[in-house]
């Protein structure tokens, strides 16, 4: 059975549950006159938030992948990162450098995570 959360705009939904997994959509930060490290914690505090609404959380996290319009940014995006995920918890994650990902928009996440 699929089931489909959080309808958006008409476009997508954020969340699409399969089997007990969790894909989440693409997530970009709502203030994007932040540098790299509050971009970042803003979209890992949204994705935290959309978790707890469909019943799940950070350490349910099976894969993440963060598109970046600076990979030079890395760094920054590190650490807000580690402020998030306990080490035991670290899911699988791949970066990627696009070329533009909207005005002012330093990253944009998407996720697949358990249930619980």
């Amino acid at each position: 059975m699929i089931k489909r959360v959080s309808p958006y705009e008409g476009l997508l939904h954020e969340v699409v549950e399969h089997n007990g997994v969790l894909y989440i959509g693409g997530i970009v930060p709502e203030d994007t006159n932040l540098d790299m490290s509050g971009q970042a914690n803003d979209v890992l505090r949204q994705l935290a938030q959309l978790l707890k609404t469909v019943g799940s959380d950070l350490t349910n996290i099976l894969q993440v992948t963060i598109y970046m319009t600076d990979l030079k940014e890395k760094a920054e995006f590190n650490a807000a990162w580690k402020a998030h995920f306990a080490e035991a918890h670290l899911p699988a994650r791949a970066a990627i450098g696009v070329a533009d990902l909207g005005p002012g928009v330093k990253l944009e996440m998407t996720a697949i995570a358990a249930r619980q």
